[in-house]
């Protein structure tokens, strides 16, 4: 079989499989817009909270204005016992409560100080912290004015006041996430999984498929090419793919959700191709391994949790145990995670990330060298096909 008629085949193969474009391009353009949508606020705002105000006094009210100025909480309700907060907390589901203490006036004014109380559902960790910012935030203000205002009393001055209170002044910002927002911490790197799980599936249907096909006995293509030539051609038509597929990603996608790109884009392509290559010749493998296409899905959707949580960006990789990174090294979505956010989002030059591009060429030619294997020993066990027949 020349390689224009192998390639004409192959690309019959993938566009007449509907669950692989389902997969492939539904797939990555659907969720290219539902992962998002819930991250476009890009931190919790205005986090409903319910106040226990126990000292009724002119400065108690002051402290639940400034609270509701701030852009973390929202005042929704006013109680006046604790139990009347827990209880909407655990039945309305607000995010948390503030309680006033009784004397906080008083005990301001005689320079005591008053213990301000912060509760809130910690089952969101992210809101339940907005929560806890927000109020500490406007407690420490408060507390700030009431002691330069001590200070005023005594006769200093007001430069004098404030340098006292705050000798020393934290300039604070953030690196790499300027936002601190969700968009620009989680989207890029979970755009690398998506690409990467949609193109393993995709790849492991057309084997899957035609494993099935080879047990009722039908005759494919397949079996009429060596298995090189097979695996060329269908990593060949995948690359091209899945590298228009990776442009929408990582600029469409990036400029409309206004994500940072850092990365040159020749070292990006750079980083892409081995990437995709080790990919699809992971999936080939997976293809010849299995023997139903519908056991594909099940089998990568399997491994997507544990593929996120040891990418080293949803929890720091020198707290994850060592024997799990090291296992995790097998999936060339590890890897690529790791290079692109340093490549594109922290603007490490390409010699920073030389061993991770290194790690997912040698990924693909041990997984290349493996899917070759399985062809000929599938080539052995049915000597029929009639390979060497059609060089």
């Amino acid at each position: 079989m020349t390689w224009g008629k192998l390639l004409v085949c192959e690309i019959n193969a993938i566009f007449s499989n509907q669950a692989l474009l389902l997969t492939v391009f539904g797939g990555v353009f659907l969720y290219s817009f539902l992962y998002p949508m819930p991250y476009s606020q890009q931190l919790p705002r205005e986090q409903s909270v319910v106040v226990v105000d126990l000292d009724n006094s002119a400065v108690s009210r002051q402290l639940i204005r400034m609270v509701n100025a701030t852009p973390q909480v929202q005042i929704d309700r006013y109680v006046y016992n604790i139990s009347a907060a827990q209880l909407a907390i655990e039945d309305e589901g607000l995010a948390g409560m503030l309680v006033i203490p009784a004397n906080f006036h008083r005990d301001l004014l005689l320079g005591r100080s008053p213990t301000l109380s912060y509760a809130g559902d910690a089952s969101y960790f992210l809101v339940f912290s907005t929560v806890i910012e927000g109020l500490a935030t406007v407690g420490a203000t408060l507390g700030a004015e009431i002691k330069v205002l001590h200070h005023l009393i005594e006769g200093k001055s007001l430069i004098t006041a404030k340098q006292q209170y705050e000798p020393i002044h934290l300039n604070l910002r953030p690196v790499f996430n300027m936002t601190g927002g969700y968009i620009n911490y989680v989207v890029p790197a979970v755009f690398v999984v998506i690409l990467y799980q949609t193109l393993l599936i995709g790849v492991g249907l057309i084997g899957s498929a035609q494993n099935e096909m080879d047990a009722k006995g039908e005759k494919g293509y397949w079996q009429q090419v060596p298995g090189w030539k097979l695996v060329s051609a269908r990593s060949l038509i995948f690359l091209m793919i899945e590298i228009v597929l990776a442009f929408y990603y990582f600029g469409f996608c990036f400029d409309y959700y206004v994500i940072s790109k850092l990365a040159d884009p020749i070292q990006l392509i750079q980083l892409i191709i081995p990437f995709l290559l080790s990919t699809i010749a992971l999936g080939i493998c997976i293809g010849l391994l299995v023997p139903r296409p519908e056991l594909v899905t099940v089998l990568i959707l399997f491994t997507s949790l544990p593929i996120v949580f040891s990418a080293g960006f949803v929890w720091p990789i020198n707290m994850i145990p060592t024997f799990l990174v090291d296992i995790s090294q097998i999936f060339p979505a590890i890897p690529a995670i790791q290079a692109f956010l340093q490549l594109n989002q922290m603007e490490a030059d390409f010699a920073g990330i030389g061993s991770l591009w290194q790690q997912l060429w040698i990924q693909f030619f041990i997984y290349g060298i493996f899917s070759l294997w399985l062809i000929n020993k599938k080539n052995y066990d049915h000597p029929k096909r009639g390979i060497q027949n059609h060089p």
